[in-house]
């Protein structure tokens, strides 16, 4: 997925950097991704460490680490279930009602027909579940392809705080349900949907990978649409953009980001913390090793990269720029 402060192409760089800190066995470690996104830290880890330790507060990115973190075993009807939901016929549902042109607003989301493709999908994945033709694991598989499927068609300029007036051409594309294929592994892994400052009261471990939001967007404005189709629940959508009530992290506030921070690293019962966080960010370089230096031995590494920038077919001009990444390390005391 096309997401704002994805890691993915931080991947090498930081776990690279983890090795140098703690060597590279990590088969006895057990590795947390508390503010998980997508998952890819996680991801990167998984077949590695001892075990995962993956939450955000995102409902979306619940199901998709439910999926690619805990789910650890092949899922023999993957290709039977997946044929038979992209042989269903379309169902005007809640998304097409509120996303689609059509439907009973002028938001325009999606297509026409991929709304309702996400509608009986949906529903039929529920259904499934209530009648027990599909265990957990299939469940939150099917939940994630469907997010992710639904994602790669939508007529956004890749997040959803609005819509675009004019169908771009990947939202022109009949949505076709693809697997969200995960890594097996032999351990057992945990994944929360809870805020990051209580679980870390809960928890402990080797590794503390530390992602949070940089800046005031909040994800829950931001992704509002996957976490409707997550919740597949009724309410009702508010304003231009049909948002739903969504939670708003105190990391995306200069007033009360430092203080959330230092709490967190105070409750952390992990050997060594690692934070990504940017040049654009709320704390600065000086801000986070002043809180991180009273506890432990701090250090820091950095990178630049191409930052996040809207999809190319917004009609938009977008001129590439480089951030500054950011890893600052914390071996505790």
């Amino acid at each position: 997925m096309n997401y704002i402060g994805s890691k993915h192409k931080l991947s090498n760089f930081i776990k690279e950097s983890i090795y140098s800190v703690v060597g590279n066995d990590l088969s006895n470690k057990i590795f947390c991704d508390i503010f998980a996104g997508t998952g890819i830290v996680g991801r990167n880890f998984k077949k590695e460490v001892k075990q995962v330790i993956s939450n955000d507060l995102e409902y979306y990115s619940y199901v998709l680490n439910r999926n690619y973190i805990a789910n650890t075993l092949i899922i023999d009807r993957q290709s039977q279930l997946i044929d038979e939901l992209n042989k269903l016929s379309d169902t005007e549902g809640f998304i097409f009602k509120n996303y689609c042109k059509e439907g009973l607003t002028d938001r325009q989301y999606f297509s026409n027909e991929n709304g309702k493709k996400i509608d009986s999908i949906r529903i039929k994945i529920e259904e499934w579940k209530k009648e027990k033709y599909i265990n957990e694991d299939e469940y939150f598989f099917l939940l994630s392809s469907l997010l992710e499927s639904a994602d790669k068609v939508a007529n956004t300029a890749s997040v959803y705080g609005a819509y675009l007036k004019h169908l771009k051409k990947s939202a022109q594309k009949s949505l076709l349900l693809s697997p969200a294929i995960f890594d097996t592994t032999t351990s057992s892994h945990q994944v929360y949907n809870k805020d990051s400052n209580e679980l870390i009261k809960e928890i402990k471990g080797d590794i503390l990978y530390l992602d949070p939001p940089y800046n005031a967007r909040q994800y829950g404005a931001n992704y509002h649409i996957l976490n409707t189709i997550a919740r597949y629940d009724n309410f009702i959508p508010k304003g231009k953009t049909g948002l739903r009530q969504y939670n708003k992290s105190k990391y995306c506030s200069k007033s009360t980001v430092m203080t959330e921070f230092d709490l967190l690293i105070k409750n952390a019962a992990f050997s060594t913390i690692f934070l990504s966080y940017n040049n654009e960010g709320l704390m600065s370089v000086e801000d986070v090793k002043s809180i991180m230096s009273k506890y432990g031995k701090y250090d820091l590494a950095s990178t630049s990269y191409q930052r996040f920038k809207a999809d190319k077919d917004s009609n938009r001009n977008h001129r590439a720029s480089k951030t500054e990444e950011y890893l600052h390390i914390l071996v505790k005391d």
